[in-house]
């Protein structure tokens, strides 16, 4: 049986997800939940970027739209932050883009918007 990749990591950034629902519950817009997970990743002092945006490369050009992942964590795991009443297909491949783009190898998307945190774990 193989290794999970980034498992500790991953633990632990699902973890804070889960805290952050236990206490906020769901229905808010997905910026707070965002707001709440920036506020636990710095008191745990756990490494991320906001927002950082990725450039598609065309042909050897640069699109000149981009995507913004929702959060980096620890520089190799894409935190993709949800609030939809059901996970789909489209929210999985717009995370496995943000992996291809971003050389990262984890996606973490979570969905806070159901009665129990839902989350899928993507590798690319």
């Amino acid at each position: 049986m193989s290794e999970l990749i980034y498992k500790e990591e991953s633990y632990k950034i699902i973890g804070i997800c889960m805290e952050v629902h236990r206490i906020l519950g769901h229905g808010f817009s997905e910026a707070i939940y965002q707001d709440a997970l920036e506020v636990c990743f710095r008191q745990e002092k756990i490494p991320y970027s906001r927002n950082k945006p990725y450039f598609v490369k065309f042909k050897n050009e640069i699109l000149p739209h981009h995507y913004l992942a929702n959060f980096v964590v620890m520089d190799k795991i894409i935190l993709e932050v949800k609030c939809v009443a059901q996970l789909t297909d489209e929210h999985i491949s717009q995370t496995i883009n943000f992996l291809k783009i971003s050389e990262c190898r984890l996606g973490l998307l979570i969905n806070f918007a159901r009665g129990s945190l839902q989350h899928q774990r993507l590798i690319y």
